[in-house]
């Protein structure tokens, strides 16, 4: 073992472990007999709960503090108190049918173009999740290889999965060039407001569904071989199977892959702000770019109605949350009752 640790250089490591740690174990056994066993726990955890602290509950403050003031400054206290007025200026609108009406029409357009896009994607993604994590389950040739390949997107980054996609999409990319390959007119996928929102929701799919696969196929690997032979002895179709084994047990992992990508949805940016900017126009501006223009990419920084933004949207995503928490224990205790 010695040998083995020293060829790889970590021998001097292990040493240099078991020297502190003799260090420092009269301190942990005084700070045990002082606190208390129970109370030691939160002597490791602190460090972590403050960093969390730091960088998590500290900017949810400053939003609040900057979606109650107003101005165009930056700095705290240059900013006047305005108490709900962002959030009035949000929602002022004369017909919500007619979102011309409305004061902020983009925010009211982002928040459509939001939920189109979360209906939409989620719904299809699951879908085309379950439908492969059906196929990958099966004994077909190369499972272990065409399971990585689902996968493999979601390993790169979004932003070079929307540059990937950008340069077959453009107007001199690898799609039209196919297209005048048989004589057909190119094809303005990415500046025609139609096929660009279509796209974002392809893109997307494509970029993140081998994740979601990969809960479904694990809760399908989970279910009991026995069930199946017995369906099979009984000679029940593949559509009873389906509905009667497969979705019943598989419910759980539904319910979280669905709760997943809709809150991954609600929060879609990377890759469309590269893939199309959110043009043409404001066909594909979702509620985050939004905020992103709104508190920093346009000339005038209004930091107050960005931030009344994020915490609209991050009102939405708890709810998201609470429903997935409700959802989860339904489906324990549903699976506690016996039948």
């Amino acid at each position: 073992m010695r040998a083995f640790l020293d060829s790889f250089g970590l021998l001097s490591f292990v040493r240099i472990f078991a020297f502190l740690f003799n260090l420092l174990e009269p301190l942990f056994r005084w700070a045990q007999q002082r606190v208390g066993r129970q109370r030691l726990a939160w002597l490791f955890v602190g460090p972590n709960l403050l960093v969390f602290g730091l960088f998590t509950f500290v900017p949810i403050v400053i939003d609040f503090f900057y979606a109650s003031t107003g101005g165009v400054k930056l700095m705290p206290l240059e900013r006047p108190f305005t108490g709900l007025e962002n959030f009035q200026i949000l929602l002022e609108c004369g017909n919500y049918l007619d979102l011309s009406t409305c004061r902020k029409d983009v925010f009211w357009r982002a928040l459509f173009n939001t939920l189109k896009f979360t209906l939409l994607q989620v719904g299809l993604m699951v879908l085309f999740a379950l439908i492969t994590a059906l196929v990958l389950n099966r004994k077909i040739i190369g499972r272990g290889f065409w399971r990585g390949v689902f996968f493999y997107p979601v390993l790169l980054s979004p932003v070079v999965v929307a540059l990937i996609w950008k340069w077959m999409l453009q107007s001199q990319g690898a799609f039209n060039a196919g297209l005048a390959l048989w004589d057909l007119p190119a094809v303005e996928w990415l500046t025609d407001a139609s096929w660009a929102f279509f796209w974002t929701v392809f893109v997307s799919i494509w970029a993140h569904m081998g994740f979601y696969t990969l809960i479904l196929l694990a809760g399908l690997q989970a279910i009991p071989k026995d069930l199946y032979e017995a369906a099979q002895m009984d000679r029940a179709s593949p559509w009873r199977t389906l509905t009667r084994i497969t979705l019943p047990l598989l419910m759980p992992n539904l319910t979280v892959v669905l709760v997943l990508a809709a809150i991954r949805a609600v929060q879609i940016f990377d890759e469309v702000f590269v893939l199309t900017g959110g043009g043409p126009g404001t066909a594909t501006t979702f509620i985050v770019q939004f905020i992103y223009q709104t508190g920093f990419a346009e000339q005038i920084h209004l930091y107050g109605l960005a931030a009344a933004a994020s915490l609209a949207l991050a009102a939405f995503l708890v709810l998201l949350t609470l429903a997935q928490l409700r959802l989860t224990r339904a489906s324990e205790a549903g699976e506690k009752v016996p039948r």
